[in-house]
């Protein structure tokens, strides 16, 4: 069996080689389903190592997997790949993280990754006209970029990556957990820095705000995780895994929740799983996974 190799595209086979293989190993870093006017949301989306950010519609993934194969197969075989309904080039570089801002039409898509950029566009905007976005990707609302450090001949240092966000809305604030050991908080409103807050000795993993009693909470390579105060940006409690005995080894900590009366934190630190009373600010649990 031959072909005409006067019509062979070099540039399109490497080109399609490189998909293929950016699609294997692309990574996705975090999910969030986007806002709903009723309590079933349909659309997710996805923050990936390729710099993109995709939507997802959760009831057109189901419908073509089920219209592909009986339901019986779909126990055993494989699903096919779904394919999103809208994707922004967001950064240059991996996406680490993804929220939204508000919860309704005004809402806008957040998104934060190793380029040290926290960038958003209008979620309204985004679902009106699908079929434009496919073509021209919109500009952001909004960019908030991290400071760079000036070191002791003048030199800039790189710029730390974001790996986490949070959000404040009725403080019109959102922070971000940098590379750089530092949490930032910025104004929405005014579109710039409000605030830094100090004290980890090594990069953050992960943030959450604790909006009832204007707080944050970090989590650090340092091992611990830190309590501030938004109002003022001190640090008003530490929580460290080199304290917590009943922790094998010491480890990071990875992640962060609060319950919704934001009186319980769970802090994940390796394979450990922690949980700590906050009003009394006593350790409650801890159970290794």
């Amino acid at each position: 069996m031959g072909g005409d190799a006067r019509w062979w595209d070099e540039d399109a086979y490497r080109d399609s080689i490189l998909t293929h293989t950016e699609n294997q190993t692309r990574t996705i870093f975090r999910t969030v389903f986007a806002p709903s006017r009723n309590s079933s949301p349909d659309t997710i989306v996805a923050a990936s190592s390729d710099g993109s950010i995709a939507a997802y519609s959760l009831s057109n993934c189901i419908s073509s997997n089920v219209s592909a194969k009986s339901f019986s197969s779909l126990k055993t075989s494989s699903f096919t790949e779904a394919e999103p309904a809208v994707i922004l080039q967001g950064h240059e570089g991996p996406v680490y993280d993804v929220k939204f801002y508000g919860g309704d039409e005004e809402a806008l898509l957040l998104s934060c990754g190793d380029d040290g950029r926290i960038r958003g566009w209008k979620w309204g905007e985004i679902t009106e006209d699908l079929q434009h976005i496919q073509g021209d990707h919109p500009s952001p609302a909004l960019e908030f970029i991290n400071p760079q450090h000036r070191g002791p001949w003048g030199a800039l240092s790189p710029m730390p990556e974001n790996n986490a966000i949070a959000v404040d809305v009725q403080g019109g604030t959102i922070f971000a957990a940098a590379g750089d050991s530092c949490a930032y908080g910025w104004d929405v409103e005014k579109s710039c820095m409000k605030m830094v807050f100090r004290g980890h000795t090594d990069y953050l993993q992960c943030i959450i705000a604790r909006n009832s009693s204007n707080q944050i909470i970090t989590g650090s390579e340092d091992g611990t995780a830190r309590l501030w105060d938004c109002r003022n940006g001190k640090c008003i409690g530490v929580i460290s895994t080199k304290s917590n005995k009943m922790l094998k080894e010491f480890a990071s900590v990875n992640c962060v929740a609060l319950d919704t009366s934001e009186s319980w934190l769970a802090c994940g630190s390796g394979k450990s799983l922690s949980i700590w009373n906050l009003p009394a600010f006593e350790y409650n649990d801890c159970r290794n996974w």
